[in-house]
Order: C-alpha cells, then sequence, then structure tokens
C-alpha cells in the first residue's frame, strides 16, 4: 500500500481539482483520497491477461449506427425553458476565473 497522502498533498490535488477546501475537511480527505489509491495499488496486482477488454459494461454493447439528428425544439421555447437567457444565447454562470485557484 502506498504512504498516505500529506495534508499538502491532498491540498495541491484540490486546486488542480478547482475545489476550495476546507481546513477541517482536509483529514478525512486524506483518508479517503490514501484509500482510494491503495485500492488502485490492489488493483494492479489483478493478473488480467486472459480478460478480454470491454468497451462498455453489463448488457450495453457497442452500438453502430449512423448519427441522425432527432426531434428538436424550437429556440423560444428553449429560451423560456432556460432559468437565464441574453436571446438567442443561454447565460450561464462564470465558471473559470483565470486565477489557477480553487472555486
Amino acid at each position: 500500500m502506498p504512504e498516505p497522502l500529506s495534508s499538502a498533498q491532498v491540498r495541491r490535488i484540490a486546486t488542480l481539482a478547482r475545489l476550495d477546501i476546507a481546513d477541517a475537511d482536509v483529514e478525512a480527505l486524506r483518508a479517503d483520497l490514501s484509500a482510494v489509491l491503495g485500492y488502485m495499488d490492489r488493483l494492479k496486482t489483478l493478473d488480467l491477461k486472459d480478460v478480454e477488454p470491454l468497451a462498455h459494461v453489463g448488457r450495453y454493447t457497442n452500438r453502430f449506427r449512423d448519427d441522425e439528428p432527432g426531434q428538436t425544439i424550437d429556440t423560444e421555447t428553449a429560451m423560456n425553458l432556460a432559468p437565464k437567457t441574453d436571446p438567442p444565447f443561454f447565460s450561464v454562470p462564470k465558471v473559470i476565473d483565470g486565477s489557477g485557484g480553487g472555486a
């Protein structure tokens, strides 16, 4: 099992993920992220040489079909359904501030 993450590593991961985490949450996140990394380390030990790769798991299979447009709604209806608009555009909150810091 890899060594547990340090508090500084958890904060760095949060910064890279653009997450703003409270100091009180760092210890719990250290444990959770370290457990995930430990699980990934365990997965590396599995012998998968006879296992066929899957594109999708479960009952679904690859479906190759033409990409045909389906039914659409008109612009006016879409504008009426949106919480905030600046016709003919949808108005969305700014999510990237360019500072490189947390959210």
